[in-house]
């Protein structure tokens, strides 16, 4: 059984840091596209960050580019998000969310398809940023 879990979420000041943590189960880590997505309340899902496992290719959204940094451990199944420099408009529950690697040839590709609601989900994690 797939499971993806989402961990690391937490209440922070502006300018602070976090890195949230996604542990993959139940399929072939190195074989799946990765992403993390968020959504604020009375907004819409917005792609946050992809990772391509073939070449480890990486996209980040306008928003969050030169903050925050995705990464992934293949030994610990574990997708990373590192987040610095948060401002409160990032606050949201933050997601992570992964698709065959087949199904894209680029991390911006993979981030399409995940945007679509497909693959695999976690379960969120909520990150507060206060001002």
């Amino acid at each position: 059984q797939v499971q993806l879990v989402e961990s690391g979420g937490g209440s922070v000041q502006a300018g602070g840091s976090l890195r949230l943590s996604c542990a993959a189960s139940g399929y072939t880590y190195s074989s799946y596209c990765m992403g993390w997505f968020r959504q604020a309340p009375g907004k819409e899902r917005e792609g946050v960050a992809a990772i391509y496992t073939g070449g480890g290719s990486t996209y980040y959204a306008d928003s969050v580019k030169g903050r925050f940094t995705i990464s992934q451990d293949n030994a610990k199944n574990t997708l990373y998000l590192q987040m610095n420099s948060l401002k409160p408009e990032d606050t949201a529950m933050y997601y992570c969310a992964a698709i065959p690697d087949r199904w894209a040839q680029t991390a911006i590709q993979a981030l399409g398809v995940m945007s679509l609601g497909i693959g695999y989900w976690g379960q969120g994690t909520q990150v507060t940023v206060s001002s």
